[in-house]
């Protein structure tokens, strides 16, 4: 991360931020869960608490590239892959498992997940992209800043999470970088804009992603009092 570097090694209430990512993923229904990094303070890490982990390429541009790179080397074509973000040291494991559970669906190849936006500062704050999607739960656009809400009134914050099809995977990381992409920042866009569609689940869980020392404050606020 070029605005909090090392965050993922960060305590918070008595465990690296990666660590607690870890073990919320174990606690999903996921046959296996890998760490994919560039850093080796990353893999020491991870190693110290028996966690598997991967060194992987310094070159990629996204997380979507690192995943593919860990995904090439142990998984099957049938499998799902899920890439979590190693800054959602709260995720719930029912998120994940939610993300599962779409792909009884032949035909979904991608999913990712919003959860309805209920404070007004969340709408102006660009770290956190929101989603628009169609009656049949596609993506329609990302944005950082959603000037027009649904009919109802109602505005959804995306969740970074997403799960490939692992054919779909390879296929969308050997896209191009697109127009919107560029424009938004949003590498989602890439896939929108060459036809792959995203289904969006609604999750009532909220997501603590952690881009900044203050949301590090925030966060270890938040679950001091429960952990």
């Amino acid at each position: 991360s070029s605005r909090f570097p090392g965050k993922p090694l960060k305590n918070i209430l008595g465990k690296s931020m990666i660590r607690r990512v870890y073990e919320q993923a174990e606690q999903s229904e996921l046959e296996k869960v890998i760490v994919a990094t560039d850093d080796q303070r990353i893999v020491d890490e991870v190693l110290s608490f028996n966690g598997e982990v991967m060194m992987t390429s310094s070159e990629h541009i996204s997380g979507t590239d690192r995943c593919l790179e860990v995904a090439q080397k142990v998984a099957n074509v049938n499998d799902i892959i899920i890439n979590i973000q190693g800054d959602e040291p709260f995720i719930e494991p029912q998120q994940i498992n939610q993300l599962i559970a779409a792909f009884t669906d032949k035909e979904i190849g991608i999913v990712t997940l919003c959860k309805r936006i209920e404070k007004a500062d969340t709408l102006v704050d660009n770290s956190k992209p929101k989603v628009k999607f169609d009656d049949n739960k596609k993506a329609i656009s990302f944005d950082r800043v959603m000037n027009s809400p649904f009919e109802d009134g109602v505005f959804y914050k995306h969740i970074g999470i997403y799960a490939y099809r692992f054919n779909v995977l390879e296929k969308v990381c050997a896209l191009k970088p697109s127009s919107l992409e560029i424009k938004h920042k949003l590498e989602q866009w890439r896939w929108l804009q060459n036809g792959y569609d995203i289904l969006v689940l609604e999750t009532p869980f909220d997501s603590y992603s952690v881009d900044t020392p203050e949301d590090l404050k925030k966060i270890i606020e938040r679950f001091g009092d429960s952990n």
